[in-house]
């Protein structure tokens, strides 16, 4: 599910290249959506692009070619603010351990039962979203202490990292985090993203595990982390 800007953004974009034939430029886009800044547009395209909504075209300027629209997003209404998931840079390092197919961890005899909070893009942030009604069975012997949760992952920006798109991920909650971590940060206070954490100098960076993406860096006052991974799961 695309957030709000980002279904709004596609929208315009759509239907300025159905009448026009020409990509609206940035100051078009930014208007359009009432955004102080061109970085808010850059990020929203960067997203879209990420999870296949869109394709730049190369060595053209305002080239924009539009993938394909979200089905039904139109009649499905977002969250009330409050329905939102709100997560609270990681000690430790990331020691990735894989299920794989999900029937094996159903039938665990000490499997415990975790929230699963909708989608969590791997390519760029998104809303990660609180509901309790979809719940997800894990072994209690690979969580271990604290609290935890599990998301769905979506886009291949940390395909490398063996991360892939349909995987569901499985969270511990923190608050902190050494550098080369995989977290779930959350930027800006309303877009989470599953991201490797890198310092650089003062800034916080959130690294993906893809060539294709580009390296994100943000004032330490705009990345909060919500929690460090600590295994996937995947079904074939």
């Amino acid at each position: 599910m695309l957030t709000r800007k980002q279904y709004e953004l596609l929208m315009f974009i759509d239907e300025r290249l159905r009448t026009s034939g020409i990509s609206p430029s940035f100051d078009e886009m930014k208007e359009a959506l009432d955004l102080k800044s061109k970085s808010g547009i850059h990020r929203l395209i960067t997203g879209l692009e990420e999870r296949g909504f869109i394709r730049r075209l190369a060595h053209r300027a305002r080239a924009l070619e539009v993938v394909k629209l979200p089905e039904n997003q139109a009649d499905q209404p977002l969250p009330a603010p409050s329905a939102r998931f709100s997560p609270t840079v990681i000690k430790g390092d990331f020691n990735q351990q894989v299920l794989a197919g999900a029937s094996l961890v159903a039938a665990a005899a000490d499997a415990v039962s975790l929230p699963l909070y909708g989608k969590i893009a791997a390519g760029t942030p998104i809303e990660a979203l609180r509901d309790h009604a979809n719940t997800v069975e894990v072994p209690a012997a690979l969580l271990g202490s604290g609290e935890h949760y599990a998301l769905a992952v979506e886009g291949d920006s940390m395909i490398d990292a063996g991360i892939l798109d349909g995987d569901t991920v499985l969270i511990r909650r923190c608050d902190s985090a050494e550098a080369g971590t995989i977290v779930v940060a959350l930027v800006d206070d309303q877009e989470v993203t599953l991201k490797r954490l890198r310092r650089k100098g003062a800034s916080i960076a959130l690294e993906p595990a893809n060539k294709k993406y580009e390296t994100r860096i943000f004032p330490p006052d705009r990345v909060r982390v919500q929690g460090r991974l600590i295994g996937l799961m995947r079904s074939y």
